[in-house]
């Protein structure tokens, strides 16, 4: 299979909901790209979780500079739930951190683009290496607690994690002291679609109800359907007003999504976690994303 990826890149900059369509589109096709030619990999979670990393890499949310990826007063985002950096990397690439065409090169030997992101590959716009299950979060809040408290500077702090993910004990201790130190600077994006490697969460280990337990830890809990760009704006829109409020409290934004969005055998089927389409199922994926 002949597969060609454009270089197109897009600004980071405010945008109307509509707006967000055409790059969400793009990087989802470029998640099954990259995953036909690697023969392995996540399809599902990627797919899923596009719309919301779309909004808030290309919607003037989070200030970085492709440029200068160690600018000092960049915020930063943790992949806490590694295994979806199909969606990181192209959404990377998109914004100009390195050359599109480096997609192709997911999971191959040698390559910066691993099957979980790390940063001894010295990938630029990677800020931690994730994939051990419950330990991105930690690291968020260790990063959220020292812009606070020691270099005490208005730096933002994102990291996604996934409603299998916060099955881990070590996510709830994450949170527990990012309510405890009150640290308004930190975002918390949860995935839900009720999916995980094998089966249901609701089945396999109920973690329901979400936005109770992170209100139960002190965070402002937004809740939206995430794949409305609408809802997304809205939400990181009300987290950037709560990390302004010094005393406040940090905020958990739960996404309701479906695994596969986009592609039709692949929507909201747990099975999709954790492989990548063959050459007959991503030509037809590819023809769905149009």
């Amino acid at each position: 299979m002949i597969v060609e990826f454009d270089d197109l890149t897009f600004d980071n900059r405010p945008r109307k909901a509509e707006e967000f369509a055409e790059i969400a589109l793009k990087i989802r096709r470029d998640i099954i790209k990259s995953l036909v030619l690697a023969k392995s990999g996540h399809s599902g979670g990627p797919l899923g979780i596009t719309d919301v990393m779309t909004v808030l890499y290309f919607g003037g949310f989070m200030h970085y500079d492709p440029k200068e990826p160690k600018w000092e007063r960049r915020d930063r985002f943790v992949l806490s739930a590694g295994h979806l950096c199909p969606v990181l990397y192209s959404v990377l690439a998109r914004a100009g951190f390195f050359p599109v065409e480096e997609l192709k090169t997911l999971r191959k030997y040698g390559s910066r683009l691993q099957g979980h992101p790390g940063i001894d590959m010295n990938l630029p716009g990677l800020e931690a290496s994730t994939g051990s299950l419950g330990q991105g979060i930690s690291i968020a809040v260790g990063m959220a607690l020292s812009d606070k408290y020691l270099d005490k500077n208005d730096r933002k702090v994102f990291t996604l994690t996934g409603d299998g993910e916060i099955q881990e004990g070590s996510v709830w201790e994450a949170a527990m002291s990012a309510g405890n130190f009150k640290l308004n600077n930190l975002c918390v994006i949860v995935d839900n679609n009720d999916c995980q490697i094998d089966g249901r969460v609701h089945e396999v280990m109920s973690i329901y109800p979400i936005d109770k337990k992170f209100e139960a830890f002190n965070f402002d809990v937004i809740n939206i359907d995430g794949h409305d760009f609408s809802e997304i704006i809205d939400a990181f829109n009300q987290f950037n007003m709560n990390s302004k409020n010094q005393t406040g409290k940090p905020t958990a934004i739960i996404a309701k999504t479906f695994m596969g969005k986009g592609v039709s055998f692949m929507e909201d089927k747990y099975e999709w976690h954790g492989i990548p389409p063959n050459e007959e199922q991503a030509i037809q994926a590819l023809k769905e994303l149009v």
